[in-house]
């Protein structure tokens, strides 16, 4: 909390400030499944991290803030795309800042005149973990890279198999790069990278408690 803080304070001060803070879980450091039962104690302190948000005037004026639940998040299950985060824990975050938006995982927005594509998933790890035979070197050694080709050409945001990661198959289309945003933001464990592919602009910003 106060790393994010000290974010705020700086963007508070500036000349211009962000129009849209982007916000992807996980929310809790620990997984949100069958043995967690600590729901009251995150629903506190999201109203806490709503106080925090809601102490920068200007940012709380003029900005947008979105939240998009990770893999270990509380939801009605793992599959894909997840609902956004239960109301039952945002209620009170909402009530210091009415201008809070919670999402799915993944979605797409459109900022100005930019589509961009959100997904929070560990998926190179995934990928990397399931994938049967190692991918060229020829062109990059970059596994990122190679993540990025990959979701490019299938289209599609996560292609593995059902066994691995299970999918609504009504939403499916969520998942879907088509048509092609200008952006995609891949929320992953793994380090900061950047690439651009065939003109679309796709990053990992790593964490930003790390």
């Amino acid at each position: 909390m106060r790393k994010l803080e000290t974010v705020l304070d700086g963007y508070e001060n500036v000349e211009v400030v962000p129009s849209l803070f982007v916000f992807m879980g996980n929310f809790c450091s620990h997984p949100c499944n069958l043995s967690f039962h600590s729901f009251s104690s995150l629903r506190l302190h999201f109203g806490k991290l709503g106080q925090i948000i809601g102490a920068h005037t200007r940012l709380k004026e003029h900005s947008r803030f979105l939240f998009i639940p990770g893999p270990d998040d509380a939801g009605p299950s793992t599959v894909l795309p997840r609902c956004a985060l239960p109301k039952y824990l945002t209620e009170e975050l909402q009530k210091h800042i009415p201008n809070a938006i919670f999402l799915s995982n993944p979605c797409r927005i459109k900022f100005y005149t930019q589509e961009i594509v959100f997904f929070r998933q560990d998926l190179l790890y995934r990928m990397r973990r399931s994938c049967l035979m190692a991918p060229s070197t020829e062109e990059t050694s970059d596994p990122f890279e190679h993540l990025v080709a990959t979701i490019t050409h299938q289209s599609h945001l996560c292609p593995l198999p059902l066994s691995v990661q299970p999918i609504i198959w009504n939403y499916d289309h969520c998942l879907h790069l088509y048509p092609t945003p200008h952006t995609i933001v891949l929320g992953d464990r793994s380090e900061q990278k950047a690439f651009n592919y065939t003109g679309i602009t796709c990053f990992n910003p790593g964490s930003v408690f790390k």
